[in-house]
């Protein structure tokens, strides 16, 4: 597990760490550090992490944020919920992979992951004791701190990324947790069960074009990057600006 990286942007506390095989992002977000917190996609063998940050920071984890229902996201949200007694809010289109992650890989795919991550051994995951629908819309409040829900299908059904606003001096009007639906350069998979090319582009068009260039994308694999960076050199938003996507 590589080391947490700290980022404080004057009024809200970012931290975050990859974690498991495929080196998901896991993100802790709070008002400052001694304030109840949000974690966002806890995966495979993340909770060393979150132990690291919480007791880094003294913070107290008050949610779990799921962004889409793949097992790297959400491995260890059970965990998490349990130990700390909190709610987990994931879309209703992708709870039931809460309980059933291995049902989002089908066939060669999930075979090659069991093979190749030592997955063979899967343990029995069962629903969380809190569930909550994080629909497109909702707030979700975390100790002071407001993160807007926006439904985002095309990776996984049940896609969504959290937006939390920012006001201070450094020129960035939001930060957003875009989990698997938009990376540095690219954006996510839609071949897996339940993804869907043509809802990839649609909310592509309708829920990223209209953001601010100074919106703060951080993704849950890789490095961050902002809006307008991506809307200059992401090959996928390129070709929904001119016109010319397939």
């Amino acid at each position: 597990m590589a080391p947490p990286h700290s980022r404080t942007l004057s009024d809200v506390l970012l931290t975050s760490f990859p974690a498991g095989p495929l080196q998901a992002n896991c993100y802790a977000v709070a008002r400052e550090a001694g304030a109840g917190c949000a974690l966002v996609d806890p995966g495979m063998d993340a909770m060393d992490g979150v132990h690291a940050v919480v007791a880094e920071h003294d913070l107290r984890v008050e949610a779990v944020l799921i962004t889409h229902g793949h097992f790297d996201h959400m491995w260890n949200a059970q965990d998490v919920a349990r130990e700390y007694g909190c709610p987990v809010w994931i879309h209703p289109a992708d709870r039931h992979l809460l309980s059933d992650p291995m049902a989002a890989i089908s066939g060669p795919s999930a075979a090659m992951l069991r093979a190749q991550f030592g997955l063979e051994n899967i343990p029995e995951f069962t629903e969380p004791a809190d569930v909550r629908d994080a629909v497109d819309g909702a707030v979700i409040e975390v100790d002071g701190l407001s993160i807007t829900v926006d439904h985002v299908p095309g990776h996984t059904p049940g896609t969504v990324y959290y937006r939390v606003d920012y006001d201070g001096p450094e020129p960035v009007s939001q930060v957003m947790f875009s989990g698997d639906f938009l990376f540095a350069g690219s954006i996510g998979r839609t071949d897996l069960t339940g993804g869907s090319h043509p809802e990839m582009l649609h909310s592509l068009r309708e829920r990223v074009l209209p953001l601010a260039d100074d919106v703060v994308v951080l993704p849950g694999h890789g490095g961050q990057t902002t809006i307008g960076r991506e809307r200059v050199t992401n090959p996928f938003l390129a070709e929904l600006i001119d016109g010319t996507e397939a």
